[in-house]
């Protein structure tokens, strides 16, 4: 939750500040876009590149008024290129407002854009109009207004401009320097009145420098003071107050676009961005005020907000129920189990995120549904009234980004954890399909913030220390027609199972094929059969039989083929020749297949891959091959493991090599003769 800091102690200070209008001068000027820009086939630097940012302006400035205190007024101006079709989600903006308690909410004005565009060699104009602007309420505490340019075309150039007004001066968002599309300029001016002092946080991995300096600024303000001897009424008066301001100003050119790779997680997290955190305040004639603060602090003060805390002390509306739940159940699992599975079964989720009650747990229950923390601050209550050592778990979401330094905006999300035996038990009751210590891979974000009611605080990781598995066993018959069939057998834990279930549950039986057969070449499978699709606590079994026709290659008189069939991994996932964010593959997995093939009457094996075993460095991962031939049969074993589900920058080397010796040898041949 934001913060607004309220006039009244500074009306005591400085009556009335901040109100003078202020100049400033662009390279690039609204509503003067050139010729050659709208011609412009490709990005210069980045001929990929379905969009770019052509310029980016930030321009944010303090102002004050005796009725709302002090706020923030934020002006951003951009000008986007678009190449193809593919660029055209760059013409749609979203601009989220916060709107928090007592009338204190974030607004925006001054809205105007236009498509430019070229019409018989000449550059023609299209005005953003009322019937592309939305708004839409995302959740208790943000309004959305989202707008898109009209008259899109490959080639075209789009610029808008909007004002944000907002009186939250203690928590304001990060400001970007980097997107998944180049930015050719971009440019940042902040300026902040010396009696509010701010730390900066910078973030990514393009380098930037900050550029300091100051001017003074005079303003002229009105007071009404009580009448004196002699005057009837109270006088209004004229006074000056001169203060300095501290300007920040950013100004970066050429910055790449973020490449989206296999195992990024968010990309966004890594962007280079730049932060402003309100350190404090000192008002003159008054003492400072610091709000520069610990994780201890904000857990604490979201621990004691009402939404929050006090929703953790209601049991009257669920008692009688958990008592019939439990009625003779001793053990504490059992008693953790049962509550969150009818917690899972009783309440849906409405969609919106947060860790503040939106509905109110009471209301929730009886209602059956509600926002993430209706339902799990309501799962931790019933597992503290069971008498289980429960307490809330604070999380950002990987869409909310890794929070860098102390603050409530670093979470979105809450969960229940359960303490036993040293260990926390992760436990997500919105999610329908979960299971205990199983969280979707959007909130598997490093480290949540459990807090306890003593006010005491501590990091739990969100990673899984169990491994998903998945253990497969293929029968395969070759045929001397290059064909080959056979049946596929595998058992499925942790969050592969989980995610067969998102992606199968309720699937008809068409689609399953489809899925199933979905970057298997010339495969097609029959006779699907899943076991425990929908019971969540069990390992999921899947088995399938298959009909090759690509599988095996005659040449010379030989035959051909990968023992791991349409298993194989055919193309490195890792792509780019130096990566400068983490891998993140949510969750610790491990994969072995037992493969038995039985090669075609007439044939012999004249060689066989060699067996290979290797790892990834320091325990992060490991391969595993092994295959032999008896008589007409060729057994492999396959075991693929990654321990360390998220792995630094510095690991990128390493582990495109390990991928790429695993694809050489995954698709390695088997070679057979006439016998």
């Amino acid at each position: 939750m934001k913060i607004a800091i309220q006039p009244s102690k500074v009306i005591l200070v400085l009556t009335a500040l901040f109100m003078a209008q202020y100049s400033f001068s662009q390279d690039y000027r609204f509503g003067k876009v050139s010729k050659e820009e709208v011609q412009q086939k490709v990005h210069p630097t980045d001929s990929s590149a379905n969009a770019a940012i052509l310029y980016r302006e930030m321009i944010t400035e303090f102002d004050y008024n005796q009725t709302e205190g002090f706020y923030i007024t934020t002006e951003v101006f951009e000008r986007v290129k678009i190449y193809n079709k593919e660029g055209f989600d760059w013409a749609t903006k979203n601009v989220n407002l916060y709107q928090g308690s007592g009338g204190a909410k974030e607004e925006i004005s001054n809205l105007k854009g236009y498509t430019y565009y070229l019409e018989d060699g000449k550059v023609k104009d299209q005005r953003l109009k009322n019937d592309g602007i939305f708004e839409e309420e995302m959740s208790k505490f943000y309004e959305q207004t989202r707008f898109t340019m009209p008259n899109l075309s490959e080639g075209c150039v789009i610029e808008y401009r909007y004002m944000i007004k907002s009186p939250y001066v203690s928590n304001i968002d990060a400001y970007r320097f980097q997107e998944r599309i180049p930015i050719e300029k971009v440019s940042l001016k902040f300026t902040a009145p010396e009696y509010l002092n701010y730390k900066t946080h910078q973030k990514g991995w393009i380098p930037f420098s900050i550029a300091t300096d100051g001017n003074e600024r005079r303003m002229s303000f009105r007071t009404t003071r009580q009448p004196r001897r002699g005057e009837a009424i109270p006088v209004s008066e004229t006074a000056e107050v001169t203060y300095r301001q501290n300007i920040y100003k950013v100004d970066i050119e050429d910055v790449p676009a973020l490449k989206q790779e296999a195992f990024a997680g968010n990309i966004d997290n890594y962007a280079s961005s730049l932060k402003f955190e309100l350190a404090y305040t000192d008002y003159p004639g008054s003492t400072i005020t610091t709000y520069s603060t610990t994780w201890d602090a904000v857990s604490k003060s979201i621990y004691d907000s009402q939404g929050f805390g006090a929703e953790l002390d209601r049991s009257n509306y669920f008692d009688k129920d958990i008592d019939a739940l439990l009625a003779g159940v001793t053990n504490e699992d059992e008693k953790m189990f049962r509550i969150f599975d009818y917690v899972k079964k009783k309440m849906n989720w409405n969609g919106f995120f947060g860790y503040y009650a939106d509905e109110g747990t009471k209301d929730a229950y009886k209602s059956g549904a509600g926002n993430i923390a209706d339902i799990n601050l309501m799962l931790v209550a019933m597992l503290r009234y069971a008498g289980l050592n429960a307490n809330p778990i604070l999380v950002s979401s990987k869409s909310n980004g890794i929070p860098l330094f102390p603050t409530r905006n670093g979470f979105n999300y809450v969960i229940a954890g359960v303490e036993k035996n040293n260990t926390v038990i992760l436990l997500d009751a919105t999610n329908k399909k979960g299971n205990i210590n199983i969280l979707e891979p959007e909130i598997l974000n490093w480290q949540g913030r459990m807090v306890r009611p003593n006010g005491s605080s501590t990091w739990v990781s969100l990673y899984p220390s169990v491994h998903a598995t998945e253990s497969a066993m293929i029968n395969v018959d070759l045929h001397d027609d290059l064909s080959a069939n056979g049946t596929f057998k595998s058992r499925y834990t942790g969050h592969y199972a989980l995610s067969f279930r998102n992606k199968f549950t309720d699937v008809n039986k068409e689609e399953t094929q489809k899925l199933l057969e979905k970057d298997k070449a010339e495969v097609e499978i029959s006779a699907i059969e899943f076991e425990n699709l929908k019971n969540d606590y069990e390992p999921l079994k899947l088995t399938y039989d298959f009909e090759s026709f690509d599988a095996v290659e005659e040449v010379g008189g030989k035959l051909y083929f990968s023992p791991m069939m349409f298993l194989a991994i055919q193309e490195n996932p890792f792509k780019l020749e130096q990566r400068q964010y983490p891998i993140d593959f949510s969750f610790p997995l491990k994969d072995r297949y037992l493969i038995s093939i039985t090669i075609p009457e007439g044939y012999q094996v004249e060689s066989l891959p060699e067996d290979i075993a290797f790892g990834l460095g320091q325990d992060a991962g490991e391969f595993r091959y092994v295959i032999s031939n008896t008589g007409n049969k060729i057994q492999l074993s396959v075991e693929f493991a990654i321990n360390q589900p998220f792995l630094s920058a510095e690991f990128y080397p390493n582990l495109k090599k390990f991928y790429q010796l695993l694809i050489e040898k995954e698709t390695e041949k088997v070679v057979l003769t006439k016998a």
